[in-house]
């Protein structure tokens, strides 16, 4: 039962680092229950504090998430229509130009909702739309470091505690 858990935990991390991209998957906190399933082991047991803290800074990263990027589209004169574009062109930007679409997507977008939404100037669309996208990058770099993180506990876990579990 064990190495079930720790191929499911696994399977989360995973899908907490592809969530770090993505915005409709919850990144870090999958990460979390990731490290949670593994604390579910007989083997592996983390210390109640760890997985407090851990948890406060998954759902931390979680809330921030949503700041992150509004905050860099508001200093750079954007709104909220560049906020919400650079949301849909990163998903439109993946479905059709793969990993690429995860630079030029978010861009495109913010720059298309402030244009067509707020019919200001190509200057302005354009500086709000970059704001916006370094939102968005800052944003995407804090949720793949946590998860990263997290990932790099539950490996080095796994392998503490290999002979227990396998």
């Amino acid at each position: 039962m064990d190495i079930v858990l720790v191929i499911l935990g696994l399977v989360l991390m995973i899908a907490g680092i592809v969530g770090s991209f993505i915005p409709i998957i919850p990144g870090p906190p999958l990460s979390w229950i990731g490290l949670l399933i593994l604390h579910i082991t007989k083997a592996v047991q983390y210390s109640t504090t760890f997985l407090v803290v851990t948890f406060v800074i998954a759902i931390g990263i979680a809330i921030l998430d949503y700041f992150i990027p509004a905050m860099g589209t508001k200093r750079f004169g954007g709104s909220r229509a560049g906020a919400i574009g650079t949301t849909i062109g990163l998903i439109i930007g993946l479905i059709t130009m793969g990993p690429l679409g995860l630079i030029a997507g978010p861009f495109g977008g913010a720059l298309v909702g402030e244009l067509v939404f707020n019919q200001t100037d190509s200057q302005a669309a354009f500086k709000a739309a970059t704001g916006s996208f370094i939102g968005f990058l800052a944003s995407t770099f804090i949720k793949l470091v946590v998860a990263t993180i997290f990932l790099g506990l539950f490996i080095y876990k796994v392998f503490a505690e290999a002979g227990a579990l396998f």
